[in-house]
């Protein structure tokens, strides 16, 4: 028996109208300003000015340093937009690949954008109008569970894209397994947060190399990126396909 998959669009080119070249590139860019962002405002204006335990000194801390805090907000805000342009560019680039899965994949990444805005709404509570200790240490102890909550959208984002770069043949098979044992990671986090009292492991800072891997591919290889005359879209395989003896 042989299965055909039917072509459903121009070789290359998405419905968007996007060339895959274009949504490498689009992507690469994006998710290299994401991780700046993220690294300033998680690390910079978040954690440096969060003391757990200690609400006095945090809202002390926050108070003298309220415009490094908001340019943290505003940074996880940006991280979210680009969430967004990174699931419509991958969904461009994973589109011939299999259609329904990429689609899958772009969705779960606006889902962990959206739950990311609400975790950033959160801080700003922290701002108004800090004259109470108590309520500033609550909303960063809220920020980081609805933060957490969003990787496991995250996570099931990155097991779908890391399959699709797996079966793609225009990617390296090895980043496809780095992505999927990076959203293990982050799935083993955000699940672990959620259901283990006292959870403190953080496997997904030590298992990101795939995320790495995929930008610095996307800048570099992803960009000469082109698909080879009469390639097909896979689509739903008991709707579309055809068997042939």
């Amino acid at each position: 028996m042989k299965t055909v998959f039917h072509p459903t669009s121009a070789p290359g080119v998405s419905h968007a109208g996007w060339s895959m070249r274009t949504a490498s590139l689009i992507a690469g860019i994006a998710l290299l300003l994401m991780t700046v962002l993220a690294v300033f405002a998680n690390f910079a204006a978040f954690e440096a000015l969060i003391t757990p335990g200690d609400a006095a000194r945090t809202a002390r801390d926050i108070a003298g340093s309220e415009t490094l805090f908001r340019w943290g907000v505003g940074a996880f805000v940006l991280v979210a937009v680009l969430d967004v342009v990174v699931a419509g560019a991958l969904l461009t680039l994973f589109e011939p690949v299999h259609r329904s899965l990429a689609a899958m994949a772009a969705w779960f990444r606006i889902a962990y954008a959206a739950v990311l805005l609400v975790a950033a709404a959160q801080l700003v509570t922290a701002l108004d109008p800090l004259n109470d200790p108590g309520q500033v240490l609550r909303a960063a102890g809220a920020f980081t569970i609805i933060w957490h909550v969003g990787l496991v959208f995250f996570s099931v984002h990155l097991l779908l894209i890391g399959y699709l770069a797996y079966r793609s043949g225009f990617m390296p098979r090895v980043i496809g397994i780095l992505l999927v044992i990076a959203g293990l990671g982050y799935l083993a986090d955000g699940l672990g947060l959620m259901l283990v009292p006292g959870y403190s492991l953080d496997i997904a800072m030590f298992i990101f190399a795939g995320e790495v891997v995929l930008i610095f591919w996307l800048l570099i290889s992803g960009r000469r990126l082109t698909i080879r005359p009469g390639a097909a879209t896979r689509t739903e395989p008991d709707r579309e396909r055809t068997a042939q003896p």
